[in-house]
């Protein structure tokens, strides 16, 4: 009974600091809007960014498609047993074009190529060298991995520098782990810096673009294509669950390093492979965002203009992204602004620690190409009165 009555302190711990967490009770979505415990609310918390998963015609397409090619919805083992799909070659060969790139590999989601991704690659011999604000899924793939790892002050690269300086010819590989768009700030990584460090040091770089992908470059390749850094990073991961509408993750990379991931990365080797409806509906969704040009710029105009109105109301708004958080510090009042913005007819969660550091607490704001300004222009004004209240 010692163990049920420590999880319930616990919790009744969590409840007093304000970082208790529930499932909200979700019952239906529909372009812009949400419905949350029975409440019509505009969805400000979605990371469907290019609104491709509220295109109702391109899925009543694709799944008729699908129906007539008739394949299973279950892969039904392991892609290196019997799971492996024409799809999968179809869409890593899409990838691999799109980058410029020799190879790519499609996983389960982006937590298991970040769980998977430095324990295959990296031993006790490397050095693995991260953002200190990295996801929380590179972290856990640091921990399991075996080689010691070292976090850099976020966006410090002087600070990055001193260590890889440090690590100098102390280990076998160096490794430098970064996000491009960082998911709770919005800010974005110096990747054309970060190359120049990689190369000076003869580091791997590896750059995880999961909130770049579909909103930055181009061709929506992310800040890589737009920092016109794609050939110098090692491996570029990103999602198919944002911007791309659908599940799953990649990374782009040689051809030898697939060959050595698919021989030793646990993640991929002991799961269930995708199933195909989902492979193909990632394929359609890849090629569809390519062309969207028109609406990455949309959305990142809306973000500067939301972001200026809340500086303008002396808020802490860091970022250069669609993703705009407002820091409230306290977690109390992060949860006290959610709630008045739900009365407003708004969703936008609040976001609090574990997953951003001690006392900064904030809300997070997740724009999309679809939203006007007409859709949230009272915002600012919400937010400011709730914040001198």
């Amino acid at each position: 009974m010692q163990f049920y009555e420590r999880i319930g302190r616990e919790l009744d711990k969590l409840k007093t600091v304000d970082q208790y967490r529930t499932v909200p009770d979700i019952s239906s979505r529909s372009g812009k809007e949400i419905v949350v415990n029975g409440q019509k609310l505009l969805n400000l918390s979605s990371n469907d960014y290019l609104g491709l998963g509220d295109d109702t015609a391109m899925l009543a397409g694709y799944t008729r498609s699908f129906r007539e090619g008739n394949h299973a919805m279950t892969s039904s083992s392991s892609r290196l047993l019997t799971g492996n799909h024409p799809l999968y070659a179809r869409l890593e060969e899409a990838l691999a074009t799109l980058y410029g790139r020799d190879a790519a590999l499609v996983f389960n989601s982006g937590y298991h190529a970040n769980i998977g991704m430095l324990p295959a690659l990296s031993g006790r011999h490397d050095l693995v060298l991260s953002d200190r604000l990295n996801h929380a899924s590179i972290l856990d793939g640091m921990k399991i991995a075996e080689a010691p790892w070292q976090r850099y002050r976020h966006r410090d690269y002087d600070h990055l520098e001193e260590l890889l300086a440090g690590a100098a010819d102390r280990y076998r590989q160096l490794f430098i782990v970064t996000e491009s768009i960082f998911s709770m700030d919005g800010d974005l990584a110096d990747l054309a810096r970060l190359v120049e460090l990689k190369e000076r040091y003869g580091a791997l770089l590896i750059v995880d673009e999961a909130h770049g992908v579909g909103v930055f470059g181009e061709r929506g390749l992310g800040l890589c294509e737009q920092a016109d850094v794609v050939q110098k990073i090692d491996i570029i991961t990103g999602t198919f669950g944002k911007a791309l509408a659908s599940t799953g993750a990649y990374a782009v990379m040689s051809s030898l390093v697939r060959e050595y991931l698919l021989n030793t990365m646990r993640s991929v080797i002991f799961t269930t492979a995708l199933p195909p409806v989902l492979l193909g509906w990632s394929l359609l969704t890849l090629e569809r965002q390519s062309a969207m040009q028109h609406e990455r710029e949309a959305l990142l105009q809306l973000a500067a203009r939301l972001r200026h109105e809340l500086l303008e109301r002396g808020f802490e708004v860091p970022g250069e992204s669609h993703i705009v958080p407002v820091i409230t510090g306290s977690n109390a009042l992060a949860v006290k602004l959610a709630s008045r913005l739900r009365e407003a007819g708004f969703l936008c969660m609040p976001v609090r620690p574990p997953t951003v550091p001690e006392k900064s607490a904030r809300i997070r704001i997740s724009l999309r190409s679809t939203l006007e300004w007409k859709d949230i222009a009272s915002l600012p004004a919400i937010i400011g009165e709730t914040g001198e209240q």
